[in-house]
């Protein structure tokens, strides 16, 4: 059974050591550690991260690649390491002292609509409690600075994006376009639509709620909760 649902974005900049004297991700840092006490007052027996990568498939526990982005310490090599989207993860994990245990999955940014269901079929319908902590980024083409440059198209979409978390609205995520997406450098969409399809399943009305939605660095980072109203 799904208790609730956490969203975070996967700058590597949550990765406080790549940030330097000031920290610029902080405001964004809080609000996950935020949705994650939330999420946890749920009293989930296991978490679930569910977040992009380049392939869809269950993760080990492994160590977080800071150095890949800038950072310092012992070098990773790229086989051994998480992917972006899960080491952030487990690095939240850490800061908020997660004692639970935890599941790592990615899911292909590619995914089309029949990958996502089998991705959320295998999350959904358990017989214990779990907490779904769901990572990715929205658009990354919100300005003339941003990594993809400005799209205009990008503002759109990720304002659905927006509005579907804010209002758990599983069908409007499951609508999202996967081509639309890839063009506009959304690495949230599969990850948004394994949550969406596997809360669906459950069928249990959810309570939603955004904490943090904005794009300091010309990409959309939200930040949200959905609690299911039957745990």
């Amino acid at each position: 059974m799904i208790v609730g649902t956490a969203v975070c974005p996967h700058p590597p900049l949550l990765l406080r050591e790549l940030t330097g004297g000031e920290d610029v991700a902080a405001p964004v840092r809080e609000a996950c550690h935020g949705v994650l006490a939330e999420l946890t007052a749920a009293a989930p027996d296991r978490l679930i991260v569910v977040g992009g990568g380049d392939t869809t498939a269950e993760h080990t526990d492994a160590p977080v690649p800071a150095r890949a982005y800038g950072g310092a310490g012992t070098p990773v090599a790229q086989a051994d390491a998480l992917p972006l989207s899960l080491a952030v993860a487990r690095r939240l994990l850490g800061e908020t002292g997660n004692a639970l245990p935890v599941e790592l999955h990615t899911v292909a940014h590619d995914a089309d609509a029949d990958e996502v269901a089998r991705v959320a079929a295998g999350l959904a319908g358990r017989g214990e409690r779990v907490g779904l902590l769901v990572m990715g980024d929205g658009s990354a083409r919100r300005g003339v600075k941003a990594p993809g440059h400005l799209d205009e198209r990008s503002f759109a979409f990720d304002d659905t994006v927006h509005r579907a978390v804010s209002e758990g609205d599983t069908a409007a995520l499951a609508g999202l376009d996967a081509a639309l997406a890839e063009e506009l450098m959304v690495a949230g969409r599969a990850a948004w639509q394994v949550m969406a399809a596997a809360v669906e399943i459950e069928g249990a009305p959810v309570s939603a709620g955004v904490r943090y939605a904005d794009d300091p660095f010309g990409v959309q980072y939200l930040v949200g909760v959905w609690t299911c109203e039957s745990s």
